[in-house]
């Protein structure tokens, strides 16, 4: 499966180009394609291997990323909050621009999280409400404050391994900020899906996209570090 969703990605991407210059700190963006199977992104990791795969087509690859996803605890599987597995940041989108210093801030109205400021991989905006398509629905399982949502009918799709229907739904955020739901101005915990299938998603105004964080330091950050080590 984690072959399979970096095939998908590398192929879709042959031809895109990038619309501004690539930040060298760039550690955040909004996946510019699902895996086309709904919510089924081969569990979490299927998914950070996803990030790596668009990370890498756009010569960031050298970064330890992983995607915002947090996982129920249910089949024998421990919870997991997304907000623990993608590092402590600081996160950068692809011009440069700082998203959040930190986790605290990331889960805070501090955040410099909107339409403008939520890019791919390769600089590009995403349709949001209003758009043709609206793909504003971002799949992240998740409460406001990055913890594992555990409403009524949510099952995280079987913890992102299926994109059937009759599995549930998945808790979704606005990376737009706007629209419906109980939360529609947050990014992270908007409302649930419509289901888990990519027509389920689509009719509920998503397209199975999910953010992606860098965990680790940026390289050169690194190699100073390692520099400072060897003194």
């Amino acid at each position: 499966m984690k072959k399979a969703l970096a095939t998908l990605a590398l192929c879709m991407l042959v031809s895109a180009l990038p619309v501004a210059a690539q930040s060298d700190n760039m550690s955040f963006f909004i996946t510019s394609v699902g895996s086309m199977d709904g919510a089924n992104l081969g569990g979490p990791e299927g998914a950070d291997a996803h990030c790596e795969a668009l990370a890498y087509a756009v010569g960031a690859g050298d970064r330890v990323w992983r995607a915002y996803l947090s996982q129920m605890a249910r089949g024998g599987q421990p919870a997991v909050n997304a907000r623990d597995r993608i590092g402590s940041g600081p996160w950068y989108n692809y011009i440069g621009d700082m998203i959040a210093q930190d986790v605290t801030q990331l889960h805070s109205d501090n955040a410099n999280l909107s339409k403008s400021s939520i890019l791919t991989e390769r600089g590009s905006a995403v349709n949001g409400r209003g758009d043709t398509p609206n793909t504003h629905d971002i799949l992240t399982g998740s409460n406001l404050d990055g913890t594992v949502y555990t409403g009524e009918g949510a099952t995280a799709c079987d913890n992102w391994t299926s994109g059937a229907d009759g599995v549930g739904s998945a808790r979704v955020g606005h990376f737009d900020r706007t629209g419906g739901g109980q939360n529609p101005t947050s990014w992270n915990s908007a409302h649930d899906s419509r289901g888990c299938s990519q027509d389920n998603l689509r009719g509920s105004g998503g397209n199975g996209y999910f953010y992606c964080f860098a965990a680790d330091a940026p390289p050169a950050q690194q190699e100073q570090q390692q520099g400072l080590q060897e003194e």
